[in-house]
């Protein structure tokens, strides 16, 4: 009887031991190694409200809505426009993202380009062999999740719309991208922009299952639109969205109590939990280009993808924003960076982190001086995208944003 038992012993180890096992492969086993979609958010009800954010730890989950651009920088990783793989453009105002979004859709050199039909300022962005997309973007899809849609709201929304677009949910690897401009520039450019007449009012801003109301946002202006605004009007509107714009729609805005805590109720531990927030979620994208670097931005994109512009990114450095700038006093590009300190910040984090990335990818490269000399030459291409920052003409104040 004893050998028995011995072996009944040795049988429940092994089966306690495989049990372990599978717990613990379940619980460290990376999101791209064990599923092709994306880590789960955290629950709505579990995440951190305004009065329980400050002093504590941001949740590591909640910065990592897809892949990382540490999960495409590893040896055998490939964008895949064969399998589930799609990208997803957050287009924030002003800051170069119209021209990024027609290269996205016009410049790629693809088996399948993206079929664009100018009338409706609309591309088919397709799977070279399904008609999957693989892009989530304005002129691809559309503005499915809102106008000018944050962090917060695509993060909540693209898996569903795309499901319900495609007719059937599907397991895919989510690849968030960005454009970053420099926060005085960006603010001038939205501020000329507005003035012209554009309001932005399809914007849904939507968090934690609600859009915002009206006394959460509310207007700065009465009327159709603030056309005609002075720059002193403008700024002089303490909850103007244009206000550290990049750094709230970058932030998981669900950790201040969402609009409730960053518009009308700023203070200290909003703002470093917005910027550490914002920070967080930037770092942990698979991608962020900087307006004031095309160059190493178009570089960064193509290595980190393995995919090709026809096209190269062009250099403005010349813009309506900086002859505006340059005409203001000293006291008011001050009192323009206290509104934006918080973006200044942002941008400065921004800037080092995308030249230790392209240090890094030109450290891996052996072909980098004949990459770096030819961007962008493909092959010969006709109707090159052209770069106008401060149009106001892909921006129309009535564009409808859902499904179009």
């Amino acid at each position: 009887m004893e050998p028995r038992s011995k072996l009944r012993k040795v049988i429940l180890f092994c089966l306690l031991l495989s049990l372990f096992g599978m717990v613990a492969f379940g619980y460290f086993c990376p999101d791209q190694v064990c599923a092709l979609s994306p880590r789960e958010r955290v629950s709505e009800s579990l995440a951190l409200t305004y009065a329980e954010a400050p002093g504590r730890p941001l949740p590591d989950v909640i910065a990592q809505p897809g892949l990382s651009y540490d999960d495409v920088l590893h040896d055998d990783f490939r964008f895949d426009l064969d399998a589930h793989d799609v990208m997803v453009f957050l287009h924030i105002q002003k800051t170069g993202g119209t021209s990024f979004g027609k290269h996205l859709v016009m410049d790629l050199d693809l088996k399948r380009p993206c079929n664009c039909q100018r009338a409706r300022k609309r591309c088919h962005c397709f799977r070279p062999h399904s008609n999957e997309i693989w892009l989530f973007s304005r002129y691809s899809t559309g503005w499915k999740c809102g106008l000018h849609a944050d962090f917060t709201e695509l993060t909540a929304c693209v898996g569903g719309e795309l499901d319900r677009h495609e007719g059937s949910a599907v397991h895919r690897r989510y690849f968030y991208i960005t454009l970053l401009r420099e926060p005085v520039a960006r603010y001038l450019s939205e501020y000329r922009h507005v003035k012209r007449g554009a309001t932005w009012k399809g914007s849904r801003h939507w968090c934690q299952g609600r859009t915002a109301t009206a006394s959460e946002v509310p207007p700065c202006y009465t009327g159709e639109s603030w056309r005609g605004v002075t720059l002193e009007e403008f700024a002089g509107c303490p909850w103007n969205l244009a206000n550290n714009r990049q750094t709230r729609m970058l932030a998981d805005l669900a950790l201040v109590g969402c609009y409730n805590g960053t518009l009308r109720h700023r203070t200290a531990d909003t703002d470093r939990v917005l910027l550490a927030s914002a920070k967080r979620n930037l770092a942990a994208m698979a991608y962020f280009g900087l307006t004031e670097f095309q160059k190493i931005s178009q570089y960064v994109f193509e290595e980190t993808f393995n995919l090709r512009f026809a096209v190269p990114f062009t250099q403005h450095n010349a813009t309506v924003s900086g002859a505006t700038l340059a005409a203001l006093s000293p006291a008011q590009v001050a009192h323009i960076k206290r509104l934006n300190s918080l973006d200044l910040e942002l941008y400065d984090y921004a800037k080092s982190l995308m030249l230790k990335r392209f240090e890094a990818l030109k450290k891996r490269d052996t072909d980098f001086e004949f990459r770096w000399k030819h961007l962008g030459e493909v092959s010969p291409r006709s109707g090159v995208t052209e770069f106008d920052w401060d149009s106001n003409l892909e921006d129309a104040t009535t564009e409808k944003y859902r499904g179009k």
